[in-house]
Parts: C-alpha cells; structure tokens; sequence
C-alpha cells in the first residue's frame, strides 16, 4: 500500500459518520461497513496489504477468535470521531466513540500497512494494545505489540515518499480489488484444480481396473465345475494331493493343479465352491461398485468446474475452507461441506450421500434441490426460522453448479427438511415448498 494513496484515502474515509459492522472475510481480510451501504475491505497479508471494494465478499467462515470478539465489541456500531495517519507514515487510525447508556467507550483502530509488520491493532483511549490481528514479540522488533502494553510509536520513515494521483477513490478501489484479485485466482485455481485432478485420476484407474462381468460369471462357473467334479472323485482323491488326476463327467482324463496343500479332498471341493461364490458376488454387485466410481468421478468433475468458473478468492475459499485441527471428527466420504457465511452447507456426492444426507438432517433444517430433474442433495444446517436469501441462493447455486454442466438459468425448489418424504433410494416427495432461480451464466 502506497503513503500517497493512504493520504488521498483519508479524505475520502473522513466523509463517514460511523462504523455500522465490522468483522473477518477471510484470515487476513476485514470488512468494514460504513454509514448504512458504503463496504470497504481492508486486506492485511503481509508485504501485500491493500484496500478495496467489491459487490460481494462472501464470508466463508465466522471467525471467534479475541481478537475478533474484540473488534466486534469495540468497533461495532461505533461513531467515527477521527481518521488520520500516525506520524505521517503507513498507518492508518480511526478514532471511534462507542456512546452507552451509562459511558462513552474512545477506541482507536489502526491498520498498518508496514510491510512484513503489517498488522490490526485495537487500542484504548491510552494507547494500550486491547488485541490485534498478529502478535509481535520483542524478539522480531523493537515495537511489541502484545496486549496490556502501551504501543510505541513507529520510526520515522527514512525517506520521502512519491505521488501517485488516484483521479476517483471509489474506481481506484474497485480496480486494486480487480488487478490483486485476478492474479491470486488464476494461481489458486491452477493449484486448486491439479488437486481435484489427482483425485480424479485415481478413481479413473480405479474404474478402470474393474473386472468384466462376463469374465467373473465364466470364472464362477468354471470354478463351481471344478468343485462338482472334485466331489464326484473324492474317494480317489489322498490328502495334500497336487496336482489332482481325476476324470470328468464325459470319462476324460483331466489334472487339476492347486495353489496349496489341503488336509482332505472334502476341503478342495469346498475351496472351489467358495471361489465360486465369491466369484458370483462380485459379477452381482459390479454394477453397484461401476457406479459408485462413475457418481465419485461426475461430482469431482462438476468440482473441476465450479473451481474452473470461479471469478474471486471469496468463491474458491468457500469451496476449500480451512480445516479445523482441533476437531477430530471424522466426515463421511459421500457428503461434502462447505461453510457460507458461517452456514454449514452439504451436499450429497452421489446417491449414497443423498440417502446419508436425508437421514441425518435435523426437521428445520433446509433441504434443496433442482426443480423437475435429477441433482445432488444439498441441505442448509440451520434451526432459525427465516434464513437470508443470500444464502439460500449461494446454495442453490452450489446445488445448479454440482448437478450440470451446462451453464443457463436453472430454478431450484428449498423447503424444510420436515416437508420431504423420502421414498425408493434418494427419490423423494415433497409439497409445501419455495422456488429461487439460478443464474449460472454469470
């Protein structure tokens, strides 16, 4: 982030009133609503820190940590009293006024776009760090930022720093929003993309290593043959025999060779039918393992896509959220989960999922699905009564987008978990319902 472009930014911050919300987007990205529609996102990674806007950031996760219990406490509908840089360097500070029944509560708020420092720092009126994004140690620099202790003022900058003229603030932040963005999403979805494709070349190899039906039924015969024929010449046949000389049913010599000793005839006739057996089971259930591969391979491919077409990191971010260690709790491998805005959004990866995910949501939850055709489950984890339609259509999107391909306005039918029936497998009934269309041109 520019000195010169901060300076310019500061009139235009001075033009609001008060902080209306305030809170995370993603782990270094926070966004501030000003006055009533004005949202601005300030993007502290280090080395890289910016200021933008954009028409949407979806929050893919609700952060809780302290300091972000904090910033809520604080800045949360607070009034702006000030908003200056601190000693003319790389920091921006708001001044805020919280006004309670009882107290008025002064607190700064200071984004420093100091390079590998840069950082969030919530300060008292007396200047002591309350928390911040990152932690600093005496260790790393001379500045500690630590809570409970009074923040020292940054150096002075040992140089005179350029102009760069911003002509309009609001095209300058939607463009540095365009120009950071479509570089990080190129790169993350490359990275992204090679992943899932990995995966898919596994269950690839894997379907194609299936066995053929015909082969397994010949192989069961065969196999059941050998056994009739073992039992028909039993009284000939000692004990760890091999290879077996025996006659079949036209009175033709025939040797059978063994892949082990067995204690008595009876045992061979018994391991040939077993082979038999398992032989049989296997042609059965082929068709069942063919398209559970085909279902896991069809839904990485819409994953492919939905990464493929995704235009912001916010989207990409919601598809691959952060994974909590500390929770040890094992996911089942035919639903996957995705956090919008703090909602828990599954979706069933292939019929299995679908079945699992109908069996396991709660009656207010929400359930969805492609109107008059056949789509992935997808269910809204939710107990409230009305949930934003925002999130409702980010999810049916997420419905539209891993049971197509082709792209065009598809409509989507949500009503509570409780209204659906289910019937043979995933097919179910249900009537009270609502209806949202879905634009997946865009």
């Amino acid at each position: 982030m520019k000195l010169s472009h901060l300076k310019q930014l500061i009139d235009y911050f001075k033009k609001f009133q008060k902080i209306s919300a305030i809170y995370r987007v993603s782990d270094t990205i926070v966004k501030v609503a000003f006055d009533k529609d004005a949202e601005i996102y300030f993007d502290m990674v280090r080395s890289n820190s910016a200021i933008f806007t954009c028409k949407t950031y979806t929050r893919s996760k609700v952060y809780s940590a302290p300091f972000d219990v904090v910033l809520f406490k604080r800045f949360n509908r607070c009034e702006i009293e000030d908003v200056h840089l601190v000693g003319d360097d790389k920091i921006l500070r708001f001044s805020t006024l919280q006004k309670g029944a009882y107290k008025e509560i002064r607190s700064y708020l200071q984004f420093e776009f100091t390079g590998k420092y840069t950082n969030i720092i919530i300060l008292d009126e007396d200047e002591v760090v309350l928390e911040a994004l990152r932690h600093i140690d005496l260790f790393s620099s001379f500045r500690e930022v630590r809570v409970g202790q009074k923040l020292l003022p940054p150096p002075n900058a040992p140089f005179v720093a350029k102009e760069y003229p911003i002509e309009d603030i609001e095209s300058f932040l939607y463009e540095t929003y365009s120009e950071r963005m479509d570089a990080r999403v190129d790169v993350l979805k490359k990275q992204k993309c090679a992943l899932l494709e990995k995966k898919l070349s596994r269950l690839r190899r894997s379907f194609g290593t299936l066995e053929d039906e015909n082969a397994l039924k010949e192989e069961a015969q065969k196999n059941e043959y050998l056994g009739q024929i073992v039992l028909a010449n039993i009284h000939l046949l000692k004990p760890y025999q091999n290879p077996l000389h025996v006659k079949d049913f036209e009175g033709n010599e025939l040797e059978i060779k063994l892949s082990s000793l067995f204690a008595t005839p009876s045992d061979i006739a018994k391991y040939f039918f077993k082979l038999s057996k398992k032989s049989k089971q296997k042609a059965k259930n082929l068709h069942i393992e063919r398209a559970s591969l085909q279902e896991k391979i069809t839904f990485l491919q819409h994953f492919v896509q939905t990464v493929q077409n995704a235009q912001d990191i916010s989207k990409i971010e919601l598809l691959f959220p952060t994974k909590k260690q500390e929770k040890k709790v094992k996911q089942s491998e035919s639903i996957e989960q995705f956090f919008i805005d703090g909602y828990k959004v599954m979706i069933g990866k292939s019929e299995k999922g679908n079945i699992e995910l109908l069996q396991k949501a709660k009656a207010k939850d929400t359930w969805l699905h492609l109107k008059d055709r056949p789509s992935a489950h997808v269910i809204i984890v939710s107990d409230k009564q009305s949930l934003p339609i925002q999130i409702i259509y980010e999810a049916a999107k997420l419905c539209v987008e891993f049971s197509v391909f082709e792209k065009g306005r598809y409509l989507v039918d949500y009503t509570p978990r409780r209204e659906v029936k289910m019937q043979e497998g995933a097919n179910v009934l249900y009537n009270k319902y609502s209806t949202i269309e879905v634009d997946n041109t865009l």
